[in-house]
Formats: structure tokens, sequence, C-alpha cells
């Protein structure tokens, strides 16, 4: 029997997180083990198990996996969160690709300058409002379902449902003007397993 997928990161959210929110999501237990020293970096790189030197990194199946987007294609695929066919999952891969691009750019603002980090929180609110969740509500208005693509819970869902928290952290109410992606909150329930936190919030100011 397989064990329990090992996730190897730091301790904070990163790159990791949306890992784990995807493991959480589809009800799968997993295990951490934090680097905390440059020498706990330089073991997993001696010991030649980072393809491109780099983490995060997950074991599972086997395999000691590294790239996030393989991972999250990977786990998405293992546990049916992608789609139930190649139409669906390049709509899925769109969707995932534009929270993406705007989780990105929260995830940074806490190392920028002081100086510029008002204007670049402002940036974030400006596009998130315009360019990305109307997309997302638009999509939800035209499906005719709790869902971003077919019928059922997929990683889509599951990176919408992780951006909007993270752009809340900027703006509590970010979401006043796109009532179908405060409903689509709802989808934690949905869970098989409760998702919580591992590690401290980046706060956004």
């Amino acid at each position: 029997m397989a064990g329990k997928p090992k996730l190897h990161y730091t301790k904070g959210r990163g790159k990791m997180e949306s890992i784990r929110w995807l493991l959480a999501a589809a009800g799968v237990e997993f295990e951490e083990e934090f680097i905390e020293t440059k020498e706990d970096l330089e073991k997993l790189r001696n010991d030649g198990v980072l393809l491109f030197q780099q983490v995060p990194m997950v074991e599972i199946d086997g395999m000691k996996m590294v790239q996030t987007r393989a991972i999250l294609s990977y786990i998405a695929a293992k546990y049916n969160l992608y789609g139930k066919d190649l139409k669906e999952r390049a709509w899925i891969d769109m969707y995932v690709e534009g929270t993406t691009d705007l989780m990105g750019m929260i995830m940074y603002l806490p190392f920028q300058p002081a100086d510029t980090k008002e204007k670049n929180l402002a940036l974030i609110i400006e596009r998130a409002t315009t360019r990305y969740f109307p997309v997302y509500e638009k999509a939800l208005k035209d499906h005719g379902h709790d869902y971003l693509v077919g019928n059922k819970l997929s990683w889509a869902d599951i990176h919408l449902l992780e951006a909007i928290l993270m752009t809340e952290e900027c703006k509590p109410d970010i979401l006043s003007a796109f009532p179908l992606l405060q409903v689509s909150n709802h989808l934690i329930s949905a869970w098989d397993g409760t998702y919580k936190p591992h590690c401290p919030v980046l706060k956004a100011n």
C-alpha cells in the first residue's frame, strides 16, 4: 500500500500551497518535511532528488516530483479533478493559468519595496476585478452549474477558491460585484476532508 504523499518545502505558503489545497480537496492526507535551513536544502540537492535543484518537491507514487505545474497536473489527473476529456482539460488549464497569474502577483507583494507596495496592491485589485474575476463570474453564469467545468469539482474550482481567499486578504469586499463567485465559496464544504492551513497567513499589507 502506498504511503502518504510527502511534501518538501519551507514553512510558508508559496508555491506549495496550491498543492496542499489540491490534495485536501481530493481528501488525501499528506505529510510535510519542512526545509528550515540552508543545510536542509543542500542535503536534498546533494542527494540528487531535486531535478532542477529547487523546491517544491513531492514524494508520491514512488516518484520525487518537482515543478509545481507538473505536480498539480499529476494530482488532478490521479484524483479525477482534471475533467472527463481533452476539451474539459483544456478549459481547466486555461482557468488555472488565469488564477495562477493573479496569485503570482499577490504572492510577491510582501517582498515588494515599501514605497511601491501600495501601488502594486492597487494593481492587484484592479486586475482581479476587471481582468480575472469577470471571466470566472461569466463562466459560472453561462455554464449554469456551480462548477467552472463540467458538473463536478475540478482543479479549476480549487485554484479559483484559493485565489479568491488570497484576494480577500488584500480587500475583504473584493467580491461585492461578483455574486456567483461569492456563492462558489460554499465549495469548501463539499470537500471530503477539512482543509486546515499549515502555515501562518502571509498578510498583503
